[in-house]
């Protein structure tokens, strides 16, 4: 995190605490001049490896709590683990909106509404309801508007996921959110690769993937769960083509 030196002056007690999760840049006419760091937090322990994505430790969800409540970065926790969420690049953004543009299409007038990130989704797993994940995904589609709170905070499980990979995140989108999702109750989940143009399609039942279905650039990728939904690969990628 980056702060001026009149905010860490007015709010320095603030920023000690945070500096227990992450380093506190200060910058005075818009240099970088000192940085905060806590005495106690070691390599290895509980620093943010940026390349990574990810504490190198395990937190509890109380700690991460109050992590992301004092924090103006975005993240996400998944099995105790904390992954600081970058910022997207054009095309990861661009490729969302071409999603996002069939999706609302077919959804409008329906059930179920399409949303977009950041978006805060707590899923559990395994029905565990003291194994708390929070995650948010590029696109999530929810059918349980019920489950929205008088906060505007949703509580349910979306009925289809989608996730965009980034070139920092293909081992939490592919292997760790793939492994999450399909024991947390969503039906259907959605990965687009971007390098190489194609989008893989899971379907869960009873916890475990059912069903998958590999899409390349000319073909049709057509949701397992949503019948008629159908999202041409070529449409997701005309600015790379």
């Amino acid at each position: 995190m980056e702060i001026t030196s009149t905010e860490a002056q007015n709010n320095f007690g603030r920023y000690l605490k945070l500096a227990a999760w992450e380093d506190i840049i200060v910058t005075k006419n818009g240099k970088r001049v000192v940085v905060i760091k806590s005495y106690n937090r070691e390599v290895g322990s509980h620093s943010v490896s940026e390349q990574a994505n990810a504490y190198q430790r395990k937190i509890s969800y109380q700690e991460f709590i109050k992590l992301s409540d004092t924090s103006d970065n975005r993240y996400e926790y998944i099995d105790g683990e904390v992954y600081l969420m970058s910022s997207p690049s054009y095309d990861h953004q661009r490729i969302i909106v071409e999603v996002l543009s069939i999706m609302y299409q077919w959804f409008r007038g329906k059930k179920c509404s399409p949303l977009t990130s950041p978006f805060d989704v707590t899923l559990h797993r395994l029905g565990d309801q003291d194994n708390i994940n929070i995650v948010q995904p590029d696109i999530l589609i929810i059918c349980d508007t019920s489950k929205i709170n008088s906060k505007g905070r949703y509580t349910g499980v979306p009925s289809l996921v989608v996730e965009v990979l980034s070139e920092s995140e293909v081992n939490k989108d592919m292997v760790k959110k793939l492994d999450l999702y399909s024991e947390s109750g969503i039906s259907e989940y959605w990965i687009v690769n971007p390098t190489k143009q194609e989008v893989y399609l899971y379907h869960f039942k009873d916890y475990k993937v059912s069903q998958y279905q590999l899409c390349k650039a000319t073909d049709i990728a057509e949701s397992f769960l949503f019948k008629g939904l159908a999202v041409p690969v070529e449409h997701i990628f005309p600015h790379l083509i």
